[in-house]
């Protein structure tokens, strides 16, 4: 048997504290699944750091978890590491793997480990943040490291595994702080879905959406500009009207109203509502006439001080507000990574103040259109409940309401979801919607959340039938999540050959000589109103190299204009989606194009 672990009152216990403890529990088989997946994980990085100490003796090491994506530890040696030594450590890896040494478990108190750590001041920080009066000690061979655990019994059942990328990481994530080395990897119970991983990342390295963006000249970064915030580039421009001008139609067929709230708001706003207490590190702050204001990082409280601005009545509800709302929120430097986390973006964001009695068809409704559009775009999608946070308002009991809502909603429907404990937002529990695009990557997305705490924090209040003032439930909703991560995501799960209806350009007009540029810029302009964008390849350069290089920028359709063309108001068309070349005449084509840009309709 290949048993590596026990699970015991649903947590992991390796086989040595199950061992000292007495405990018995389900077994956790040596292979792909979550459990084993994590014990598996824990101990490369543990051999991995036996392999960095075995090749630089001076090596110190601060915490080697695991991550959603694998492993890292941070460490510190006085030779400098590269990409190029990572071979390297794994060839110290195997070779160690093969000595199958066991992996053993022993406790100190705090005051023992201090003494005998003393020496090592990354030990050292690292029993800062222990609570405990004991600590556990992992040991193989004469590598040992201070750990909670859990481990494989030893370490000859790692076999399959590969350093992905080093990178520099402050200690503790601190800025403030010295920086340390970090190298990340990744292990498998087996060789088939190791190999199966790499293929994936070297297919996700290809649709890398920095990458492609550039290549497309969808977007830009400037650092004279700053580190988080995008430049959107005329074609990425065009894209993203597109994406907002089709959910500006659903949302108006919805009921939906649009709105717009200012982008700072005086602090005593963000106080009442909790997100300074709760959420002010994300924030930015400023002042205005000696008086303090936060630069939005939701939309929440301005829709709700729209809400305020009339009195409702239980007929008016529920009341639908939206806005394509600009937010800012502070990121760690490190964090930041291309669209997919920056530190302005836009939401495509709604408030729905509805009654108790409205839950459930409401929620039912925003599933209905998130389904809507990832269907659209071709993607599966599961949706995750999302509980109480450590960081929280509001008390248990409507906690316990609001969650229990969400989920009678969603069993009344027969929708599946599983649980996130602890990963609701600090006002209210939600629904998060987790894409997986075209090489099996999952996101996050969109997320609808139930909010009974806000409402009262502000006071918010209808008339019921007896003319009685009753509180209104508020649901948070967005199905994109942002523009910015959105196309992000579009632009990796098509590696840029995005359908028609979102294409930034839908045609590429490459006329054959200088006679044929009127033509061109006719049709360009029969294009525009109908809704489609083209562009005109006219640069004093061969005919191939124009084709080739609206091929590069992935424009859906190419068609080449010559005497022929012109005479006879024909078009020869490449259309690179089906990758067919075909003849129409004007009228035939200007109607195929409005007919594709308009297919998709939320």
């Amino acid at each position: 048997m290949n048993t590596i672990a026990l699970k015991y009152n649903d947590e992991i216990v390796d086989l040595q504290t199950a061992k000292a403890l007495g405990i018995e529990g389900q077994a956790i088989e040596l292979d792909n699944s979550k459990d084993s997946l994590e014990v598996l994980r824990h101990s490369t990085a543990h051999l991995m750091a036996q392999a960095i100490k075995s090749l630089y003796p001076d090596a110190e090491f601060y915490v080697g978890p695991v991550v959603k994506e694998g492993f890292y530890y941070d460490f510190k040696t006085s030779e400098t590491i590269g990409e190029g030594d990572l071979k390297k450590i794994e060839k110290e890896m195997l070779n160690l793997a093969k000595k199958k040494l066991e992996i053993e478990k022993y406790d100190i108190s705090m005051d023992e480990a201090k003494v005998k750590f003393a020496n090592d001041h990354l030990k050292l920080a690292v029993m800062k943040n222990i609570p405990s009066n004991t600590v556990s000690i992992y040991k193989q061979g004469d590598f040992e490291d201070l750990c909670r655990g859990p481990h494989l019994p030893n370490i000859g059942f790692i076999r399959y595994f590969k350093l992905m990328k080093i990178a520099g990481a402050y200690l503790g994530g601190d800025s403030k702080n010295e920086v340390l080395t970090r190298i990340y990897g990744i292990a498998f119970a087996d060789k088939e879905s190791l190999k199966d991983y790499l293929e994936m990342m070297a297919e996700a390295e290809k649709r890398d959406h920095r990458k492609i963006g550039a290549e497309m000249k969808l977007f830009t970064f400037r650092e004279e500009v700053g580190a988080g915030f995008p430049i959107w580039l005329p074609a990425g421009a065009r894209m993203r009207s597109r994406l907002e001008q089709l959910l500006f139609k659903a949302h108006r067929k919805r009921g939906y109203e649009p709105v717009r709230g200012p982008e700072m708001l005086r602090s005593d706003l963000w106080m009442t509502s909790g997100h300074y207490q709760n959420y002010g590190e994300n924030m930015y702050f400023t002042n205005i006439d000696e008086i303090e204001f936060g630069v939005k990082p939701m939309n929440c409280v301005g829709h709700i001080k729209i809400y305020e601005d009339d009195l409702h009545s239980y007929r008016d509800l529920p009341l639908k507000y939206f806005e394509y709302g600009v937010v800012h929120r502070h990121e760690m430097t490190g964090a930041l990574h291309g669209l997919f986390r920056v530190r302005e973006f836009t939401q495509d964001d709604a408030h729905i103040f509805c009654t108790s009695s409205q839950i459930e068809e409401q929620i039912i409704e925003v599933v209905d259109f998130v389904d809507k559009i990832m269907t659209t775009f071709n993607f599966d999608y599961k949706m995750m409940i999302s509980t109480k946070p450590e960081k929280a308002v509001g008390d248990d009991e409507v906690w316990e309401i609001s969650t229990q809502a969400l989920k009678n909603a969603m069993d009344k429907h027969n929708l599946a979801y599983e649980i996130d404990e602890g990963g609701g937002a600090f006002y209210g529990p939600k629904i998060d919607i987790k894409i997986t695009d075209a090489i099996g990557r999952e996101w996050q997305c969109g997320t609808i959340q139930l909010d009974f705490n806000l409402p009262s924090r502000f006071e918010l209040e209808y008339n019921g039938e007896g003319n009685e003032k009753i509180q209104p439930v508020m649901i948070h909703r967005a199905i994109l999540g942002s523009f910015e991560r959105f196309v992000g995501i579009l632009t990796e799960h098509y590696a840029g050959e995005f359908p028609m209806f979102v294409a930034p350009t839908q045609v590429a007009i490459v006329p054959i000589a200088e006679t044929h540029n009127a033509y061109a810029k006719e049709l360009s302009d029969k294009l525009l109103d109908i809704g489609a964008d083209s562009e005109i390849y006219s640069k004093n350069e061969s005919l191939n190299k124009r084709i080739r290089t609206a091929e590069k920028a992935r424009v859906p359709m190419i068609i080449v204009l010559g005497d022929e063309e012109v005479e006879n108001k024909t078009i020869a068309i490449r259309d690179r989606r089906t990758r067919e070349q075909y003849n129409l005449s004007e009228s035939e084509f200007i109607s195929l194009i409005q007919t594709k840009i308009n297919e998709v309709n939320f």
